[in-house]
């Protein structure tokens, strides 16, 4: 059973650190989930309810016309000329997309993003998810881009390829306990509904904090 005192006792034992730590979901699938179908295989997003308790960082890939204000809402911001330079320099648009958590592009530079990034965001499955709002319209306002960005902050990306086993962050230890239980239940029926096969897929999930021990809560 997932409550305020589970995750009272997952902090009881654990230690306490010089960082705040991440409550993470360890998701086990059953042994008999067959990857090497395609419809098994999920890339998605998850909108938590009481946000992911720290901030990611957020790169903006635009044109000349929103250069400007996307300097003043995002944490990182390319434009054409940067991304051809990329092209040259391998070990920076690496960094670029390792420390970037999301990725977000005006809809015109699209073709630009994925000739010169794409196959350093690809294999980290972080290309722009339309259905998300990560590709926006050439005539953003500076509004519309800061609503995007609190969205951003509150998305965890939901990934099952190659592993059944995988992880998905709910909240940090800063955050209210119960807020940390709303977040992990959200994410639980959401696992449920979108895994073929639903609960009967799933054979275990634990509840862990970066350094600490995990309890298992299904």
């Amino acid at each position: 059973m997932m409550d305020v005192k589970t995750i009272q006792t997952l902090l009881n034992k654990t230690k306490k650190r010089k960082f705040i730590q991440t409550y993470e979901l360890i998701v086990n699938l059953t042994k008999n989930y067959d990857l090497k179908k395609t419809e098994n295989r999920i890339l998605d997003y998850i909108e938590l309810p009481k946000g992911r308790g720290k901030k990611v960082r957020v790169c903006a890939i635009v044109g000349p016309e929103l250069e400007k204000i996307a300097k003043e809402v995002f944490d990182e911001v390319l434009t054409r000329d940067e991304l051809k330079e990329l092209a040259e320099n391998k070990r920076k648009a690496k960094e670029i997309a390792r420390r970037n958590y999301h990725f977000v592009s005006q809809a015109s530079m699209m073709i630009d993003l994925g000739k010169y990034l794409g196959k350093y965001l690809g294999p980290r499955d972080k290309m722009p998810n339309p259905k998300y709002g990560m590709i926006f319209p050439d005539n953003a306002n500076k509004e519309f881009l800061e609503k995007l960005y609190l969205r951003m902050q509150n998305l965890v990306r939901v990934s099952i390829k190659k592993h059944l086993t995988f992880g998905i962050p709910v909240g940090t230890e800063a955050m209210k306990p119960e807020d940390v239980v709303e977040n992990t239940k959200h994410v639980m029926n959401w696992l449920f509904n979108r895994i073929p096969g639903g609960k009967q897929s799933i054979d275990s999930i634990y509840l862990k904090l970066t350094m600490g021990p995990s309890i298992r809560i299904l």
